[in-house]
């Protein structure tokens, strides 16, 4: 104790402080050092003095961030290329719509097409049956005519309407297990007119 009393509290206090200041100056610059801290234009004829050099600047440098800025950039670069892979999928799949939506209309024409052939053919089917009907019904009633009176009638006809006639009796007859009265109807009408008939008729074999 006696001997820090012959020293004073004077130098003490100025050691102490040049330490403080030594503490100070090392810290500024190993943060200056590490980038985290520019302190080298402020201290930089102390740093000259006593030898030390700051950190380097890169060549090009403008910004502590840079390296996120490149990080950024090369993220929109990702990003644009994915839009583009995005914008040309968008593009295959409207044309993929298109081409559905216009199968799709062929189908449906052909749908419509096909519904008109058969209601067409459901048409001629039913006159078909109308005719035959018909055909049948005038059948009996010339069957049950006497025969001259029968024949007035069917020379009237023209020759396919006389022959749909004729097979019709015919026809009948033959569901019945009778014999069929055409042949002297023929007989009856003028020869050349039955002989047309005939001819037809055998052209033309029932079907």
């Amino acid at each position: 104790m006696a001997y820090y009393g012959r020293i004073g509290a004077a130098p003490r206090i100025v050691a102490l402080l040049l330490l403080i200041l030594v503490l100070l100056a090392g810290g500024a610059l190993w943060f200056d050092y590490l980038g985290l801290l520019d302190v080298k234009d402020v201290i930089s004829p102390v740093i000259r003095f006593f030898g030390f050099h700051g950190r380097t600047k890169l060549e090009g440098e403008t910004s502590p961030l840079l390296l996120d800025a490149e990080r950024l950039g090369k993220l929109r670069e990702a990003l644009g290329l994915q839009a583009e892979e995005m914008l040309r999928a968008e593009e295959g799949l409207k044309s993929r719509e298109e081409d559905i939506h216009r199968k799709a209309a062929e189908l449906d024409e052909r749908r419509k097409s096909l519904e008109d052939q058969e209601k067409s053919f459901n048409e001629r089917v039913r006159l078909y049956d109308n005719k035959s009907a018909n055909i049948e019904q005038n059948a009996r009633y010339l069957t049950g005519m006497p025969p001259a009176q029968a024949v007035a009638i069917l020379v009237k006809m023209d020759d396919q309407d006389m022959i749909d006639h004729l097979r019709m009796v015919e026809k009948l007859a033959v569901a019945a297990g009778e014999e069929s009265i055409v042949s002297f109807w023929l007989s009856l009408m003028p020869s050349d007119r039955a002989a047309v008939i005939q001819r037809k008729m055998a052209v033309k074999p029932r079907s």
